[in-house]
Order: C-alpha cells, then sequence, then structure tokens
C-alpha cells in the first residue's frame, strides 16, 4: 500500500502547528509511549463509575481524573460526579441538559461573548434563552442582566457563566451574579460556568476568578487538550451528583447506568489527562500557569513598544489586539472576531514565535497604514513606530 498520503499529511499537520499562535492548544506534549493502546478499541461506555459487562475500558482511570479536578475545584468527590467528555462543548451540553431537568420551565441566560456551540446547544435541548449585552471587554453586562431578570423574576433562572471567553478571556462574576439572585428572591436557579479554557489554571492565580463548588456553582465544564495539552481534543464536566442522579437510566444489555451524553466513549483521553496529572500535579500546573503569564506579558509589552494597542483581562494568557492584515492572520492562524484578533500564550508557544510574529507586525506597518491588505484594522497602531 502506498504510504505517502500518511507523510503528506503529516507534514501538513506538524507545519501548521509549529505556525499557529491564535488557538488555546498546549502543545508541549509527547504521548508516544501510549503507541501500544492504538491496538486496541478502549471504550468507555456509560457512567464512569458503573461496571459495564464491556471491560476494554479505562473507567478507573476517569474517576481519578474527574476526582483530581473536583479536589482543585473544591467539591467533594462524595458530592460531586463526572465524566471525560470530548470537548468543552459537549461539557457545556451537560451541564445544560442536567439544568434543564431540575427546572423545565427555566430561563437561560448567558452573554453575546459566550462560545458558538451554546447556541446550538440551547437548540438542540429547547430551553427558552435570553442573550444578555457583553461590556467592550467581553465580561456580561450586569446591568443588562439585572433588568432583564426584573422582568423575568417569578421563572426559574439557569446562569450560564463563562470563565474565560473565546475571545479575550473574559470573566462573568459570579458574586454579580448572586447579588441578583438575591435581589429578586430567585428561589429556583442552577449555575453552569463554562472554564473550558481557565478551568485548569484559575484556581492557581492569584486574586484569580471564583466559580468553584464552594462557591455554589452546580456544574463547570473544563477542556483537556487546551491548556494541559492532549493529541485528541477531550475535556471533564463536573456536576452535583444530585443532578446527575435525576436523568439516571439502567441499561441492561451493557449492564451499566446511562448518565453520560453520549453511549460509547473515548478511553484513551483518560489516559493522556493522568499522564499529565501524574507528571505535573498541582505544581506542574501553578509552574505552567506562571510561566504562560510571563509570556502573555512579554507579548502584550512587545506589542505596545511597537505601537500596537494591546491588552489583556485579569493577567491572562490571551492577549488582544487590533486586527493586522489577512497576511499575518493566515502566517499565524489568529483567531479574529470583527475588529480584533488575539494571541494566546499556552503551554509551547515559545518567545521566537512571539519574537518572529512582533517582527512581522513591525514590517507590515506601512502596507497595515494604507489600508492596502484585505480587512486590516484602521486603529492597529496608537502612533508611528521608531
Amino acid at each position: 500500500m502506498n504510504n505517502d498520503w500518511k507523510l503528506d499529511v503529516f507534514q501538513r499537520i506538524k507545519q501548521a502547528s509549529n505556525a499557529f499562535l491564535g488557538y488555546p492548544l498546549a502543545k508541549d506534549f509527547s504521548y508516544e509511549d501510549f503507541a501500544p493502546f492504538l491496538n486496541y478499541v478502549i471504550n468507555n461506555v456509560g457512567d464512569p463509575e458503573s461496571p459495564s459487562t464491556l471491560a476494554i475500558d479505562t473507567k478507573d482511570i476517569e474517576i481519578k481524573c474527574v476526582q483530581f479536578f473536583t479536589r482543585i475545584l473544591k467539591g467533594d468527590p462524595k458530592k460531586v460526579w463526572g465524566y471525560v467528555t470530548n470537548g468543552g462543548t459537549e461539557g457545556n451540553l451537560y451541564g445544560l441538559y442536567v439544568a434543564r431537568e431540575a427546572f423545565p420551565h427555566a430561563i437561560v441566560y448567558y452573554s453575546e461573548s459566550t462560545h458558538y456551540s451554546v447556541k446550538k446547544n440551547l437548540h438542540l435541548l429547547q430551553i427558552p434563552n435570553i442573550v444578555i449585552r457583553a461590556r467592550e471587554n467581553g465580561e456580561m453586562d450586569y446591568d443588562d442582566l439585572d433588568s432583564t431578570i426584573a422582568l423575568k423574576r417569578d421563572h426559574p433562572a439557569i446562569f450560564f457563566l463563562n470563565i474565560g471567553t473565546t475571545m479575550t478571556e473574559a470573566v462573568d462574576k459570579l458574586d454579580e451574579i448572586k447579588k441578583i439572585i438575591k435581589k429578586y428572591a430567585i428561589k429556583d436557579f442552577y449555575i453552569h460556568c463554562d472554564a473550558a479554557f481557565l478551568g485548569a489554571l484559575a484556581p492557581f492565580i492569584e486574586g484569580g476568578p471564583k466559580f468553584d463548588f464552594s462557591e455554589g456553582v452546580d456544574s463547570i465544564s473544563i477542556s483537556g487538550h487546551k491548556f494541559l495539552g492532549s493529541p485528541i481534543p477531550c475535556g471533564l464536566v463536573l456536576v452535583k451528583r444530585n443532578h446527575r442522579d435525576r436523568v439516571a437510566h439502567s441499561i441492561s444489555y451493557v449492564d451499566t447506568l446511562d448518565t453520560t451524553i453520549t453511549g460509547s466513549r473515548n478511553g484513551m483521553t483518560p489516559l493522556f489527562i493522568w499522564d499529565f496529572i501524574q507528571k505535573q500535579g498541582v505544581e506542574g500546573l501553578i509552574k505552567r500557569t506562571k510561566e504562560s503569564q510571563a509570556l502573555a506579558k512579554y507579548t502584550e509589552d512587545e506589542m505596545n513598544k511597537i505601537g500596537i494597542k494591546a491588552w489583556r483581562n485579569n493577567d491572562g494568557l490571551t492577549v488582544v489586539f487590533p486586527k493586522p492584515s489577512l497576511k499575518i492572520r493566515n502566517r499565524f492562524q489568529l483567531a479574529s472576531d470583527e475588529n480584533i484578533s488575539h494571541v494566546i500564550c499556552v503551554p509551547g508557544i515559545k518567545k521566537e514565535q512571539i519574537d518572529q510574529l512582533i517582527e512581522a507586525l513591525k514590517n507590515d506597518h506601512e502596507e497595515v497604514e494604507h489600508h492596502t491588505e484585505e480587512n486590516a484594522s484602521p486603529n492597529l497602531y496608537i502612533t508611528t513606530a521608531s
């Protein structure tokens, strides 16, 4: 058989991986020693805590992963349940699913900065919802939420909070939500936190956002491939056990509980997550958080030195700046929305890559000033770089 196509695909992926700066995909990992596992169909079918007659699984490892993140997010393993998902979208879908089952007549409130998949999830679940305005930095506009809730105070409420928005890493403040809940005496409510990016690092940021189980949240979605690093997209969803129990059903032919979104589930990704935990642990998470913050600060400072209006939310890893030329966006694979782009300083991004971007922006200065590149932002520079 001709294997040239494999080499072609591999080289394309390798080249693209070396170049990107605009997406949260940690790339400082190596899982080559897991290659022997690829000879087996590893299927974590059903509930991770419920054994199945299909025994080719890694549920024991999956449980350990869930317990680790439950602890760092200040939950009691006896009261919090979870599983390894295919990514943040599934985690958010699960949180909204169990929220709907808890409060069938509730309205979901979420900001316009929320990830695009949430609107899709709400459509799939057919839950009434209201979009709340966002502030300029991407954070929810609490005044708009307040005035909206005032008109719907008699309805159960599901609050969907962003713990790091897609474009600006903005955080919706849980304390502000609690104030509104108290102000309007809302008795039936559910709080889900989309912590896809920040869930694995925010607990280690001094003065970081409050969103853990000790603060009263009902469910949290975390990504595994964004900050931890995984060759296969994955994540975790953590929920209070009483919500999970409400949707549990027994499936006889596999002799397990059906509590997850999908039936057959990836048994490889728990191995990657647990390998990271074993090698890095809490100390490793703290170290990579600080290193990533330092690189983000360097990026922000270097951009401002050449006159680019770069900024960050909350000492975050996401550096936001006015959208540069199409040539630069394509070269560095920069995620862009309307008039902004961003760089996300995840583990594996090197200072040399940032320097290459800065140099490219400097060289592109004249073209951007005269708007000769397609869709370049006219506000890219504060002053003419000297």
